[in-house]
């Protein structure tokens, strides 16, 4: 019996510390600095395609309207 007893806790035990060890290694960081992280996020989002240029041009024509409305504002003072 006293065998029993014995081998029950140290088999508790190191069933504890190699969870533990499973436990460290599964906070692991992959990066070793922020720039090796902030490269792979952006290559990331890259292959995802949201650095993509602005399919549409509305962007543009409103600039083009506000900056001659802004022309027209200055000429009509003058």
């Amino acid at each position: 019996m006293d065998s029993i007893r014995t081998r029950n806790p140290q088999s508790a035990l190191m069933s504890l510390e190699a969870d533990a060890v499973s436990a460290r290694t599964g906070f692991a960081c992959l990066f070793s600095n922020s720039d090796e992280y902030e490269t792979a996020l952006i290559a990331e989002r890259r292959a995802q395609g949201r650095y993509q240029q602005p399919r549409s041009r509305w962007p543009v024509v409103m600039l083009l309207g506000a900056m001659l409305m802004v022309a027209g504002t200055v000429l009509l003072f003058n």
